[in-house]
């Protein structure tokens, strides 16, 4: 992970998205600063705004620190508070990380995963011959066993993302890659490598 620079609320988004969403909950008697009751299913409004955040977030998933291209349909609204913690905020811009469907799933209702809003850069480390992904040992010991949680829980550390991270170094390192297209394409690796010395 890096850091993400929240971006402005769409113009467009309080008519295609908030007022739907707060007219619905008022209208389902659902308080707007309670935790959802059980077995309600919100409207999937914020659904109306996937484009704006792919464009907004330069397509790239919050949490894994890659680019993905919007017509594979693998690109998800996050809600960083939970929807079923707090209904109101199910329709608030500011609540939304752009984040593929994998790392979405993972992160689920858990309150345990750093915000991209407020990591900062280099918190998190990369050790590229092998994609492994770990702790700055120059946090504090809270800072550290935060960054950790959010690679176990998010399973930024499989096997997979290992390899993926590996071989977008490897795709630069052979000539496949420019150092430009790296930093759109896999931005965290591309902050690992200028942090090194190694572009």
């Amino acid at each position: 992970m890096i850091h993400v620079v929240a971006q402005p609320e769409p113009a467009s988004f309080d008519e295609k998205v908030r007022q739907k969403g707060i007219a619905w909950l008022r209208e389902k008697n659902i308080p707007l600063d309670q935790p959802l009751p059980p077995k309600a299913k919100l409207e999937p409004y914020w659904q109306d705004c996937l484009d704006d955040m792919h464009k907004s977030y330069n397509g790239c998933c919050a949490y894994l620190a890659i680019f993905f291209e919007r017509v594979t349909g693998g690109g998800t609204v996050d809600h960083f508070v939970a929807k079923s913690k707090h209904a109101g905020l199910a329709y608030e811009w500011s609540n939304y990380r752009l984040a593929c469907s994998r790392m979405n799933s993972r992160k689920g209702v858990y309150d345990d995963v750093l915000d991209p809003f407020e990591v900062e850069t280099g918190w998190f480390r990369l050790e590229f011959g092998t994609g492994h992904i770990f702790p700055n040992p120059h946090l504090s010991d809270e800072q550290q066993e935060a960054v950790q949680v959010t690679i176990d829980r998010l399973g930024l550390d499989d096997a997979r993302n290992r390899d993926m991270r590996a071989r977008h170094y490897q795709d630069y390192r052979d000539g496949f890659y420019t150092a430009d297209f790296l930093k759109r394409q896999s931005p965290f690796v591309w902050s690992e490598a200028d942090r090194q010395g190694l572009l």
